[in-house]
C-alpha cells in the first residue's frame, strides 16, 4: 500500500513538474518574442488601407485612419518604429500565425472560434451592425428577415457575412476593395446590400454623397467591439499593447482620435445597445 501510495505521489509531482515546465517555457517564448520585437525596434502591423475612416489613404496618399493612428502612438510609446502591411482580412490571421506580421488590424469576437485561436487586445472601438441600401426603393429590406435572395456584398470570412448568409443572402465576395466600390455596386444594382459597423457606414456614405445610397434606419443588430489580433502565445506583447491602449484611454488620446476620425463620436467609450444580438456560431 505505502508502494502504491509513493508510486501515486511520484506520478503526482511528475505532472506538477511537466505543467510547471511548459508554462514555463509559454512565459520564456512570449518574452523572446517580444524581445525580439524591441530588439529590431519595429513592430509590424497589418492593416487594410481601403476600410475607411479606420484605414485608408488621404488625399496626399498617406495611409492614416482611427486604428492606423492608434498604432502609430502604441508604437511610439513602446519606444518602437510601426510598419504597416496593408492586406485583405482574410489574409489577416494567417500572416500572424506565419509570422509575418506581429499585430492585425482584425477584431476578434470574445465568443468566436477565432477568440481561441488568437489573442486580442482591449477594445478601442465600440459599434453595432447596419446595412447600407439603394436610397431609391432600400433594396427592398425593411427588416433582416428580408435578406433571403438578396447579394450582401463583403470580405469572405466577417461575422457581418455570416449574419447575410444565416438570414439566406447570396454572398458576393469582395477582396480588399475602396468604399467607393462597394457603394456603387449597390447603387447601380450589382448587389443588394451591405451589412457592416453602423460607424463605419455612416461616415462612408456621408464621404461619398453623390452615390445614391444610404444606411438604412432602424435595422441595427449585433452590438460589436473592436481589438486588434495578436498571435496565440504571444502574451507579453498583448500586455504591452494592452498597457498603452489603457493609458490612451485614461490620458484622452483615444477619445481625440475617435472624434478626429469619426465626425466628433467618442467610439471608444462602450454604450448599451438594445439591439438584437444574431448568434452565427452555426454558420460556416
Amino acid at each position: 500500500m505505502k508502494k502504491l501510495l509513493s508510486l501515486v505521489a511520484l506520478l503526482a509531482s511528475l505532472v506538477l513538474v511537466a505543467c510547471s515546465n511548459s508554462t514555463s517555457s509559454s512565459k520564456s517564448e512570449a518574452q523572446s518574442n517580444w524581445d525580439k520585437i524591441e530588439k529590431a525596434g519595429k513592430l509590424t502591423v497589418a492593416t487594410s488601407g481601403t476600410l475607411y475612416p479606420q484605414s485608408y489613404h488621404d488625399d496626399n496618399n498617406k495611409l492614416t485612419g482611427y486604428d492606423v493612428e492608434i498604432m502609430k502612438e502604441v508604437a511610439k510609446r513602446l519606444k518602437l518604429e510601426v510598419e504597416f502591411v496593408e492586406m485583405g482580412v482574410d489574409g489577416m490571421l494567417s500572416s500572424l500565425n506565419s509570422g509575418q506580421v506581429d499585430v492585425a488590424g482584425y477584431s476578434i469576437e470574445k465568443d468566436s472560434k477565432n477568440a481561441e485561436k488568437f489573442l486580442f487586445t482591449t477594445s478601442h472601438k465600440y459599434s453595432f451592425g447596419s446595412m447600407v441600401v439603394r436610397q431609391s426603393d432600400d433594396s427592398g429590406i425593411s427588416k433582416l428577415e428580408d435578406l433571403k435572395g438578396k447579394k450582401a456584398a463583403g470580405a469572405a470570412t466577417t461575422s457581418y457575412m455570416k449574419v447575410a448568409k444565416k438570414f439566406g443572402a447570396e454572398l458576393v465576395i469582395y477582396d480588399n476593395v475602396t468604399n467607393d466600390v462597394y457603394l456603387q455596386d449597390v447603387a447601380n444594382g450589382r448587389t443588394d446590400v451591405i451589412l457592416n459597423d453602423f460607424y463605419l457606414q455612416t461616415m462612408a456614405t456621408k464621404a461619398l454623397p453623390e452615390i445614391p445610397v444610404k444606411v438604412l434606419e432602424d435595422v441595427y443588430y449585433n452590438p460589436s467591439e473592436s481589438n486588434f489580433a495578436i498571435k496565440k502565445g504571444n502574451t507579453v506583447l498583448q500586455e504591452k499593447i494592452n498597457e498603452q491602449l489603457e493609458a490612451m484611454r485614461k490620458d484622452g488620446t483615444l477619445k481625440k482620435l475617435s472624434e478626429k476620425f469619426f465626425a466628433g463620436q467618442d467610439v471608444s467609450v462602450e454604450k448599451d445597445y438594445d439591439f438584437e444580438k444574431i448568434d452565427v456560431s452555426d454558420v460556416e
